[in-house]
């Protein structure tokens, strides 16, 4: 690597976040961009280890005119919630109580949680919800309260819903942080989530962040997604993500209205 020319490098860099042609010293990295591998690997750690500001979060997406719950799940604290992920599945002792005194008959429960990168969640959950919320509101969708939790896995979605009484739930959570993306979002969709809903009856929207999947991009999956859900009534592994195709379908039906339908 040393030995190719440094613009062929910094060409290819302009085109990926990943660390390619880096400079070595014998055996070994340059000082430079070992000092720079150092500085990720702690902006990761700091990202898994930082608190949500849960009254904020909550806050910032009551702005967009819609009810705001506050949740937690049955971790103690930070540390706890790494070291015990089945805790940050269960909701609080109290937490399903209060759930409960808002539910109802819903389509959709919106959930927010930290996971493991709270940052993630504190910068990108209210602007993907500002894109998301207009549309499933223009498709009548009726939703529950949004409900942020602190110190929450995904599964913790699903008791959510059921508390609330939501036909499906989309979590947004903090992904794991990487060495490139501390503040990687991610979306997982569940229809009719339950206590034995596993990882296979889930969507998943990886990488939401304006260096990943923009929210306006991300907005439309979930939108999309959402309505697939309810159409077939199916998600995870039945329910492939088409949403980047043409529509041919909706085309055909905007033209002739009524066409396909059992009705």
């Amino acid at each position: 690597m040393a030995d190719d020319p440094p613009v062929l490098w910094n060409d290819l860099r302009r085109l990926t976040a990943a660390r390619i042609g880096l400079q070595r010293t014998g055996a070994s990295l340059s000082t430079t961009p070992l000092l720079d591998f150092r500085l990720a690997h702690a902006r990761a750690r700091d990202a898994v280890h930082a608190k949500l500001d849960q009254a904020r979060l909550a806050a910032d997406i009551a702005g967009l005119g819609v009810p705001v719950l506050q949740a937690a799940s049955a971790v103690t604290d930070r540390a706890q919630y790494l070291l015990r992920p089945d805790l940050g599945r269960r909701l609080a002792a109290d937490a399903a109580a209060t759930l409960e005194r808002h539910a109802g008959r819903y389509d959709v429960a919106i959930v927010v949680a930290d996971g493991l990168s709270a940052r993630a969640v504190q910068m990108h959950a209210q602007p993907t919800l500002a894109r998301l919320l207009p549309m499933l509101r223009a498709e009548a969708v009726s939703l529950a309260p949004v409900t942020v939790v602190l110190n929450g896995r995904v599964a913790i979605g699903d008791a959510i819903a059921k508390a609330l009484g939501a036909m499906a739930v989309a979590v947004l959570i903090g992904e794991r942080p990487g060495l490139t993306a501390p503040d990687s979002m991610g979306a997982y969709l569940t229809w009719r989530p339950s206590a034995t809903t596993t990882d296979a009856e889930r969507n998943c929207i990886s990488n939401i962040r304006p260096d990943g999947i923009g929210y306006a991009d991300a907005a439309h999956k979930l939108a999309h997604l959402l309505r697939a859900m309810r159409a077939r009534q199916v998600s995870g592994v039945q329910l492939k993500d088409d949403s980047d195709r043409p529509q041919v379908g909706a085309t055909i039906e905007s033209a002739h209205p009524g066409a396909g339908s059992t009705s």
